[in-house]
């Protein structure tokens, strides 16, 4: 951050606002050979674009501030509609920590899909009965879930759930049948070095017990016992980090006025989440390394939940307080109707303690567009954590939404080679 504080003061003077030294601009070069990738060599198209729209002053003159970074991957497809990708970043900074809150629900979704391809030998599928046992202070149990029609936990209803409105309890569930050690050994094998995901969400647990995970067994539809897995403890040893943010936090109704201590929190990098969508959606496209270990009705199962509004699930069915576009904050802003039946948004969102992300594969299928987009901001303007005043509406979401436009407006607009053949990407909703 001191570097983006020293660059901006620099040029500051030629009214051009957080953009990289001159040395950084060049014609963007090609990445290893296979990804069909290019990689942006500046911040120098997403800043001016985002000046021309006239909407994003106030965040582009306080970078620092705001800690935002985006990433938009502009795709353009071949002669076979093989996907080519140029990425582009704006402030983008692997040491500049942001809580990725709800965003690492992703790669434990799929890291669960995964797990369950890797024990098919025991009968174990995403729709078996999953019950979670408590073995120890601090654990909750759960032996059934009315969502479903016939009352079975299962993982593909947690799946659901963390995929329409982002259900954190569905993901802690995931968390415990998967494990901390687990879980981030495979995302470090994948290359996601930036991975730390130590924790479960929206319950207030030590560190200790975090590594402590439930034990939990697995039926079929008929009762047999395929998989019990025992109450499990992980002794994986954490890289150290002193990640320390704000001016204060409210505890126990007081304010401490000291910095607020991420350096037990859930960690994920803007690059690393971006990839791991991309991967998800251009499995194909990506170093097998980087590719999960999922069967094609694996990703079209999720194709569909990412893209799927609330009011279009019967199990789990969701009232008017989850709108269409709760989830889809970038274009959106996270509520309203999607009105054009055309566009779908493939994504995963976050907002925790002033943080808000959304990464998002953006799809037009009558105007054959399509774009990918991460992006974080953070919205907390008096800089104390807990609290429960955060900027989310009066900042966070109109820059998503904003963001989304812009760059949705600029796709329409430019010209491409080859139509895309987006068909792999339409799914049939409603149930």
């Amino acid at each position: 951050m001191k570097q983006i504080r020293l660059l901006f003061n620099i040029l500051a003077v030629v009214l051009v606002f957080g953009c990289r030294p001159p040395a950084r601009v060049a014609a963007p070069s090609r990445s290893p050979a296979g990804s069909g990738t290019v990689a942006a060599a500046s911040d120098t198209f997403l800043l001016n674009l985002l000046h021309r729209s006239g909407l994003f002053e106030p965040i582009l003159a306080d970078p620092a501030r705001y800690r935002v970074q985006v990433i938009y991957t502009k795709i353009d497809r071949t002669s076979g509609n093989k996907p080519q990708f140029t990425n582009y970043d704006l402030n983008v900074d692997r040491s500049s920590y942001f809580y990725p809150a709800s965003t690492v629900k992703l790669p434990v979704a799929l890291l669960a899909l995964q797990r369950v391809n890797e024990l098919a030998s025991s009968g174990l599928t995403p729709a078996s009965s999953f019950i979670t046992e408590a073995g120890s202070p601090g654990q909750a149990p759960v032996f059934n879930d009315p969502s479903t029609p016939d009352g079975r936990p299962t993982i593909a209803q947690y799946i659901r759930k963390i995929l329409l409105v982002s259900d954190n309890d569905a993901y802690n569930r995931l968390f415990e049948f998967l494990g901390p050690d687990y879980i981030n050994k495979a995302l470090h094998g994948m290359g996601y070095d930036s991975a730390q995901i130590i924790h479960r969400l929206q319950v207030s647990l030590s560190e200790a017990q975090n590594r402590r995970t439930n034990p939990v067994r697995f039926f079929d539809t008929t009762g047999r016992l395929l998989l019990a897995q025992p109450e499990a403890v992980s002794l994986m040893r954490w890289q150290q980090r002193q990640t320390l943010l704000g001016n204060g936090y409210m505890s126990r109704g007081q304010v401490v006025n000291a910095p607020f201590d991420f350096s037990k929190k859930n960690r994920l990098s803007l690059p690393d989440l971006h990839s791991i969508l991309t991967s998800l959606l251009f499995p194909e496209a990506v170093p097998k390394k980087k590719r999960f270990g999922l069967t094609r009705a694996d990703y079209n199962f999720v194709y569909r939940y990412m893209s799927m509004a609330p009011s279009e699930s019967r199990f789990p069915s969701y009232d008017t307080s989850y709108p269409d576009a709760y989830s889809k904050l970038l274009l959106f802003g996270g509520s309203g109707r999607l009105e054009n039946p055309s566009v779908r948004i493939f994504n995963k969102e976050g907002d925790a303690y002033g943080f808000l992300t959304d990464a998002a594969y953006i799809v037009d299928f009558d105007n054959g567009i399509e774009f990918l987009l991460s992006a974080t901001i953070y919205c907390n303007s008096d800089a104390i954590f807990n609290d429960d005043h955060y900027d989310y509406d009066t900042v966070g979401l109109p820059f998503l939404k904003n963001l989304g436009r812009v760059l949705y407006d600029y796709e329409r607009a430019r010209p491409r080679r080859h139509k895309p053949d987006l068909s792999p990407f339409k799914m049939t909703y409603g149930e």
